[in-house]
């Protein structure tokens, strides 16, 4: 078990795929990625919310303590915190646009994944993302299940890890899957509401699926109008 794994990077290796790759819920994955560091940075008590009303937005979240982070990543996320007191929404997006990728190359550097690229057709590449070392996974998954399945009490990063993957939605489409179950669903929205950073991940991703839904039905007036 790697110990100074980041909790993106704990989440990031239980939403890939082991055997291809892919990647659970990558339409809204930067605001998931962006709330973990942002869940990581509180958990360091590095960042608070304001007391006063949320807002649209959500709470807005205010830099604290002194001093370096000795991780690149939580730093960067940390100076754009910094820069000004900011609403939660914002900042997912702000924190977690492309974060994916240095992820994916600190997993690639840890030995937890490897990349294999091919062509298709001889012609257009492509990259998979299987897993390389699945020990600390196999971990990672042993702990979420006995919190899920098992009602054990989780340490903090466990209970964040779950909170995210509740509030992307991600949490059922994991592979390979949980034993899924009402009490498994409750039990994660439990942690889910517990934390700020997840509450947010969650409007998020409720308001992304929202616009995805309004564009379709646009889309499918449009073509229903041409057809008719």
């Amino acid at each position: 078990m790697q110990s100074d794994m980041l909790i993106v990077e704990d989440l990031m290796l239980l939403m890939l795929d082991d055997e291809t790759g892919a990647i659970a819920g990558a339409g809204t994955l930067h605001y998931t990625l962006g709330g973990a560091v942002l869940v990581e940075l509180a958990l360091r008590g590095r960042v608070e919310t304001d007391e006063g009303r949320p807002g649209l937005n959500g709470p807005k979240v205010i830099a604290v303590g002194d001093g370096p982070l000795s991780d690149p990543l939580l730093q960067s996320a940390y100076e754009k915190v910094a820069e000004r007191p900011q609403r939660v929404q914002p900042l997912l997006l702000a924190i977690g646009g492309g974060l994916w990728k240095p992820v994916i190359d600190r997993l690639v550097e840890r030995g937890l994944i490897r990349r294999e690229s091919r062509r298709v057709l001889g012609v257009f590449r492509t990259t998979r993302l299987p897993a390389e070392d699945t020990g600390h996974e196999a971990e990672l998954r042993r702990k979420v299940r006995a919190v899920l399945e098992d009602g054990e009490s989780p340490d903090a990063r466990t209970a964040a890890v779950i909170a995210l993957l509740s509030s992307s939605g991600t949490l059922p489409a994991l592979r390979p899957p949980l034993a899924w179950s009402a009490k498994v669903h409750e039990r994660a929205k439990e942690l889910e509401d517990g934390s700020w950073g997840a509450a947010a991940v969650n409007a998020a991703v409720a308001r992304t699926a929202a616009a995805i839904a309004a564009s379709s039905t646009a889309v499918s007036v449009a073509v229903i109008t041409a057809v008719t």
